[in-house]
């Protein structure tokens, strides 16, 4: 008679407070970013009654994107920051692949989310080695937003920092192209969050490590015997 073997699994603090900070806020942004980025790039031809200047809609939606922007901007600033002085889950050495085991692991996970494979050796307690360099890549998608966007709002502001990178708009050939990058990478952002969440929860169900509340609550869930 065949008998079943109990599997023990131990808590392990993954993601500290102000990543979870982090996450949740910088989501929050980039879905207001989304939308009224959206909105600037195709308004809406919505009628009224009233003079253009009583009603100031799409004067708000603007406001809503700045103010988002700045928001957006500091926080990533702080979560740069965290990368080097954060635990080890944390840290830009877990985004970037340089070893052997982040490329085999790499592997093992494009196997999981494409060919639907059994799941290989995916042990790594936070963030596996494709999605980390799938996060290191969306920084860098951060950073082209941010230096886009102020750039664009440079023209029209005497603030230092949108200011600061004034010198963009000419490198990259006038407003129009500018605007153009910026908005095409707004679409880059709507198919990363569409695969992210889709990921994030088949993750969850394959290895039931806790991956979907881990950044609620910031503990995960690992095998004793995968670290014996």
């Amino acid at each position: 008679m065949a008998t079943t073997q109990a599997v023990h699994y131990r808590r392990v603090y993954v993601w500290q407070l102000p990543v979870r900070l982090y996450h949740w806020l910088n989501a929050l942004c980039v879905a207001v970013l989304i939308v009224t980025g959206y909105l600037i790039g195709n308004p809406l031809a919505i009628s009224y009654s009233s003079e253009a200047y009583q009603q100031y809609w799409f004067g708000t939606v603007r406001f809503a994107h700045f103010v988002t922007a700045f928001i957006f901007f500091f926080n990533f600033l702080v979560r740069t920051y965290w990368g080097f002085v954060g635990n080890e889950h944390s840290r830009w050495t877990n985004f970037i692949p340089l070893r052997k085991k982040q490329f085999d692991e790499i592997g093992n996970v494009l196997k999981v989310d494409i060919l639907q494979a059994k799941a290989g050796d995916i042990s790594s307690t936070g963030h596996n080695a494709l999605a980390g360099f799938t996060y290191f890549l969306t920084c860098l998608a951060f950073a082209f937003q941010s230096c886009t966007g102020f750039a664009l709002y440079s023209s029209m502001s005497e603030s230092f920092l949108p200011r600061m990178f004034a010198w963009v708009v000419p490198l990259m050939g006038g407003d129009f192209a500018v605007r153009q990058w910026h908005h095409i990478a707004m679409w880059f952002f709507i198919v990363f969050t569409i695969v992210h969440v889709y990921l994030v929860f088949y993750h969850d169900y394959v290895e039931g490590r806790g991956t979907t509340s881990s950044m609620v609550g910031g503990w995960k869930f690992e095998r004793e015997d995968e670290h014996k």
